[in-house]
């Protein structure tokens, strides 16, 4: 199997890994983000080529909305979990400036750590 980060273009920033401990509770959400699209957790992903509107929350000093359009790319259904990644077709222009803003707050974070 070939490394899956060799084969992003862009890196991968987890986010909502709060909400993890109350998986039972929620069908759907986000849990990594970069400048190039989405994972979504789901019990029942889309196939590959699905075009989706995307429309969620995440929470940076208050919650903000990102929405925008992408298209499945890849669905995960093993023991690690299930889900697919859904990469950006079209972003709203306040959108990609919060996307840019995750990935790089999270850079920061990273390189304190």
């Amino acid at each position: 199997m070939n490394d899956e980060n060799e084969q992003r273009q862009h890196s991968r920033q987890t986010i909502n890994q709060e909400f993890e401990t109350i998986d039972e509770f929620i069908a759907e959400y986000v849990t990594n983000i970069s400048h190039g699209g989405v994972f979504i957790r789901s019990k029942n992903p889309l196939p590959v080529g699905t075009k989706v509107t995307l429309k969620f929350s995440v929470i940076m000093d208050d919650f903000e909305t990102i929405e925008g359009e992408g298209e499945v790319v890849r669905v995960e259904n093993d023991e690690l979990g299930q889900g697919m990644g859904v990469a950006f077709t079209k972003l709203k222009a306040d959108s990609k400036t919060l996307v840019d803003s995750i990935v790089a707050r999270q850079k920061e974070l990273s390189k304190k750590s």
